[in-house]
């Protein structure tokens, strides 16, 4: 048997060998170039960006919420206030499972359904990185119950704010306002970077019309955080700026003599300075405690109030538009004073109604059997329809639209405060332009008499009786009277804006009228002359009674046998002293009848009340 052998190449084994390790040096060295490469970038060429993200795993910026600015009356007594409490909050970003979380928050703090629903839609409102209040003014045992199950709840905290709060309840909800969570809406409209923090910002009144004041300015502070997020200690910070406190013009005790004397009845109270438009009083019945919406008012709760027949939430003095009735002679006889259409001593005779030239229609006066001869002090003592009526005809509703126009009837009056209400003084222009009709001489005399078309606001006619008193200087109506900056001790007053002074050629038509409001008061046979007794000085007045409805040529006014709902709204004007006004106020009364016999006591009561004080300082 014969073997055959093979012999090895060890040459050419040895170079294989040789070409491998060659390549696998080659190829380990290029991995080390590599990763030296990859180390250059990461430690030089973005090192500034890598090192930031390493800094905010342990270093964070979060916000210092700023103090609102409180709120006082003309007397120093607080409006609005902050009160410490402790909330239960939550930041969606941070929360893993937030179904799950709020499922055993509930069960923890016994959080209803509606609470929940309530809660999971803020959520879905909010940006994720802002907080969303759980649970609101927590108690020490509510506090000690998280405290313990904290570790359960990333993303939830137990947070110390100071919310807002209204002490005097009510009494100045519609004026003052109140402040509400910071929704969607809002977070369009402000400044989202001096909000962080911030939970509530102003939603009516005082406070959202001052709100850049009131709010202050956000701070900042850096602080170093642990991996769980829980602060460690602090690195760096920027102090927040206070708001600023505000000071009305508004008084407490007039304030609450005003609601206290419109009693039961729903309507407005406005009571101004004519000299320098400060408002110092400003009702608006019925109303509601603004410290429901601090912390988020219930569904249940809200519908409550939105939709009562009584309407709480409506602001009557702002946005309320009631006919002014006879509280609109005294402009309308200025007017025919002013145009030379009648004098001091013209006279109209009343039989008790009025009929144009050619027509039957009867237009009544309030007084069935008539006035008789009337001259412009009897016509607005008395308050004779048919002497309005007549002069009304005569100026026609051109020539009443342009002189009341002056008056800011029909017009903002440009007070500080959101919402208000236009009202309405009507023109042929107005007539063909929102009815497409034309306008009818009769509907000229029953605007003569405040009836008709014409709406006015409470607010309107408030400033109006002003302008009267001021003898034609027309000051817009101020709520705020000073504002006092952080740090600061003195008060930075608000001047009085002088809006125009009213173009009227003699100052002798003035007094004539005002003379004519006085008689109201104070004359034997003035319609409110039961307000004017024991007075060490005059009052200038007239009262108002204004349809709600209307009343058929054969049928007669009956409030006996007429649902409360359908009785006359009750008003007075009035300004005290009437040589040298220092006060003027409106008042409506829905459905309270006879201005004579509601709204002048109620009145009565609030100049009581005013001059009273002012003797006793």
């Amino acid at each position: 048997m014969t073997s055959h052998f093979t012999l090895k190449n060890h040459f050419h084994e040895g170079r294989i060998v040789n070409d491998r390790l060659i390549f696998s040096a080659l190829f380990a060295g290029l991995l080390f170039i590599a990763l030296i490469a990859r180390l250059i970038v990461l430690q030089v060429v973005e090192f500034e960006h890598f090192d930031s993200l390493s800094e905010k795993n342990r270093v964070d910026i979060s916000s210092i919420a700023p103090q609102r600015g409180l709120i006082y009356d003309r007397n120093g007594v607080v409006l609005a206030e902050n009160i410490p409490t402790f909330s239960l909050e939550l930041t969606p970003e941070n929360v893993p499972d937030i179904d799950d979380t709020l499922q055993q928050l509930a069960a923890l703090f016994a959080m209803t359904e509606e609470d929940m629903l309530d809660i999971k839609e803020r959520i879905k409102q909010q940006r994720r990185f802002r907080q969303v209040i759980l649970k609101e003014r927590l108690t020490e045992i509510e506090v000690a119950t998280f405290s313990v199950n904290r570790h359960r709840f990333p993303g939830v905290d137990v947070v110390g704010r100071l919310i807002r709060h209204y002490p005097q309840g009510a009494l100045f909800a519609h004026t003052v306002g109140y402040v509400g969570r910071i929704n969607e809406q809002d977070l369009q409209e402000i400044d989202v970077n001096n909000y962080k923090g911030s939970m509530q910002i102003g939603k009516t009144g005082i406070e959202k019309q001052y709100e850049k004041l009131l709010h202050g300015q956000v701070g900042y502070q850096q602080v170093e955080t642990n991996v769980q997020g829980r602060i460690v200690r602090q690195l760096n910070s920027m102090p927040s700026v206070s708001g600023q406190d505000l000071f009305l013009h508004l008084d407490i005790n007039l304030q609450r003599v005003a609601s206290e004397a419109m009693g039961d009845f729903n309507g407005a109270v406005v009571a101004m300075d004519p000299k320098t438009g400060g408002v110092l009083a400003m009702v608006s019945k019925p109303d509601f405690d603004p410290n429901e919406f601090v912390v988020g008012i219930s569904s249940k709760s809200y519908a409550a109030l939105r939709d009562s027949p009584d309407m709480p939430l409506f602001n009557r003095s702002l946005r309320g538009r009631y006919p002014p009735g006879s509280t609109l002679k005294p402009f309308i006889a200025l007017a025919g004073l002013e145009y030379g259409v009648i004098t001091e001593q013209s006279k109209t005779f009343c039989p008790g109604w009025y009929t144009l030239p050619g027509q039957d229609h009867r237009y009544r006066c309030w007084k069935a059997h008539g006035h008789g001869h009337m001259d412009l002090k009897a016509g607005i003592s008395q308050s004779c329809d048919v002497y309005f009526y007549d002069l009304a005809n005569t100026l026609g509703i051109d020539r009443i639209h342009s002189f009341l126009d002056l008056f800011r009837f029909g017009r903002h009056t440009e007070i500080d405060l959101p919402g208000e209400s236009k009202g309405l003084s009507p023109s042929k222009e107005w007539k063909r332009a929102n009815r497409n009709k034309a306008w009818y001489p009769g509907e000229t005399l029953i605007s003569g008499i405040g009836q008709g078309f014409n709406q006015m606001t409470p607010i309107q006619i408030a400033h109006a009786t002003a302008v009267l008193a001021m003898r034609g200087i027309d000051i817009s109506p101020r709520v705020v009277r000073a504002s006092r900056p952080t740090g600061q001790s003195e008060l930075q007053l608000f001047p009085a804006q002088t809006y125009q002074t009213l173009p009227i050629e003699s100052s002798r038509n003035w007094e004539m009228v005002i003379d004519s409001m006085v008689e109201v008061v104070h004359g034997a046979r003035g319609s409110a002359r039961h307000i004017g007794k024991d007075l060490p000085f005059k009052i200038a007045g007239k009262t108002g009674t204004a349809q709600v409805f209307g009343i058929k040529q054969d049928e007669k006014y009956d409030a006996e046998t007429l649902a409360r709902k359908l009785h006359d709204h009750a008003l007075f004007i009035a300004f005290a002293p009437a040589e040298n006004p220092q006060f003027v106020v409106a008042v409506v009364v829905e459905h309270g009848g006879g201005g004579s016999t509601m709204a002048a006591p109620i009145a009565r009561k609030i100049i009581d009340q005013y001059f009273g004080t002012a003797v006793n300082e």
